[in-house]
């Protein structure tokens, strides 16, 4: 098991371990000796998001690299997928986002990618953990003071692989609304979709550090709602700190989460040939819609578990060439290696633009089962399904439901929280399992007042 590697990099709160200073050093360390273990120095690419711890964890992992003897080169401000892509195109080592994606600016964490842009795999996560955590691969000594190259040239690369994804498409004559969260699409996104020529209105693109994610962006799509009815704009969307998700509001306000990005975006691929084998990835989160009306089409779904390495994996290995999570992680792999928001953004303006239908019109044809998602501090993690009280209870919820209804109870990969999420054809009913088995999960191992 895991000990600091989660579900996307390693989080916590900034300057508590493993994100003190001290322990960030002996991150970039060993990811730097494990990197080298052909017996050459290598390139590191750095990035981060807004939040303002970046800039000294930034410092931080860089004299961890040089005492390693690797070399560092940041990008500043710019989205996770970025890094993911820029690695590849600047023929670096290995990357680095410092983010901590839709959490609150205290937190903070990072995320690595090898020299092909991909996320490590979880035996590579396993063995940097022990190099760093039981001294495997000898003392790590830090350079104080070592400073990060830098790199403009490469936000140029980025900004125009973006606007390329549109093909001949252009967004002429459409007025465009952006959430950026206070975050790392504050200044590229809007850049991006007024080169295309669209009518771009920003919100929440005034970053200050502290703001990044704070009642905005796609966890709080609210704003960005009122924003395109207020405009008139044809649609708006909203991405979160580090732009690796992204959620889309239709001409009449109404919200569309990643199922619906993965639904509308398969039949597109399909009908011009390029979906390859008949699926789409998606994950144990997905609403029963999306699989349901994906069968309709020929299309099949297959389900991991949540975290979009998982995803991507199971893509690789099945020839998929699109899939992702309902939050609005959308991995379009002939064009990237991670979740992009900004490029699902212009992939899916550029296809309501090219089909000339709107996306209301669109959003109004699909039935999602109603689904409940509820979060408890626990203070224990045991295995739930195999838990004396908890498991049959799982079992007892997932009969009820037959073939109408999906049961899914996980732990969170970041904070220390159990998932209860519950869904079905009936919502009353719903409701009422995804109550008790909270209420089960409270008593059994939750949190005491």
């Amino acid at each position: 098991m895991k000990r600091l590697f989660g579900t996307d990099g390693i989080r916590g709160r900034a300057g508590e371990p493993p994100l003190d200073r001290s322990s960030l050093a002996r991150v970039g360390g060993a990811l730097t000796r494990f990197m080298s273990r052909d017996g050459r120095a290598h390139s590191f690419l750095i990035g981060r998001d807004t939040r303002e711890s970046g800039a000294w964890i930034e410092e931080a992992l860089t004299a961890g690299i040089a005492g390693a003897g690797g070399n560092a080169v940041s990008i500043g401000i710019l989205p996770t997928a970025a890094v993911a892509y820029l690695v590849r195109e600047g023929g670096f080592d290995a990357g680095i986002m410092i983010s901590a994606s839709h959490n609150p600016y205290h937190d903070n964490g990072i995320k690595v990618f090898s020299a092909d842009g991909y996320k490590l795999p979880d035996a590579d996560e396993a063995r940097i953990e022990s190099m760093i955590l039981d001294g495997e691969g000898g003392a790590m000594d830090a350079i104080d003071g070592a400073r990060p190259g830098r790199s403009p040239d490469l936000i140029a690369k980025y900004h125009d692989h973006l606007v390329e994804a549109a093909g001949a498409v252009r967004f002429d004559g459409m007025r465009i609304v952006l959430d950026c969260a206070n975050g790392a699409a504050s200044e590229v996104g809007p850049r991006v979709f007024e080169a295309l020529g669209a009518e771009v209105h920003s919100l929440s693109a005034t970053p200050d550090g502290r703001n990044i994610n704070a009642g905005c962006g796609s966890q709080h799509p609210g704003a960005l709602q009122a924003g395109v009815v207020e405009s008139g704009a044809v649609m708006g969307f909203a991405f979160d700190g580090d732009a690796d998700r992204c959620v889309m509001v239709d001409d009449g306000g109404g919200l569309c989460d990643g199922d619906f990005i993965m639904f509308r975006s398969a039949l597109a691929l399909k009908a011009a040939g390029r979906l390859g084998p008949d699926m789409v990835v998606g994950t144990v989160m997905s609403n029963l819609w999306l699989e349901r009306s994906l069968s309709g089409e020929g299309i099949r779904l297959l389900r991991t578990p949540v975290g979009d390495k998982y995803v991507l994996e199971e893509m690789i290995r099945q020839g998929a060439r699109i899939g992702g999570e309902q939050s609005g992680h959308v991995i379009f792999l002939d064009h990237a290696t991670t979740g992009d928001g900004l490029l699902t953004a212009v992939m899916m303006a550029a296809s309501v633009k090219s089909s000339g239908a709107s996306l209301s019109a669109w959003r109004g044809s699909i039935r999602p089962c109603p689904q409940i998602l509820l979060n408890i501090r626990v203070v224990d993690r045991p295995e739930l399904e195999s838990h004396p009280v908890i498991g049959p209870a799982i079992e007892a919820a997932r009969r009820r439901l037959g073939a109408d209804g999906r049961v899914l109870l996980r732990y969170s990969g970041t904070e220390p929280l159990a998932r209860v999420m519950v869904e079905a054809v009936d919502g009353s009913l719903t409701e009422k399992l995804a109550g008790e088995l909270a209420e089960l999960i409270r008593v059994e191992i939750g949190e005491r007042p």
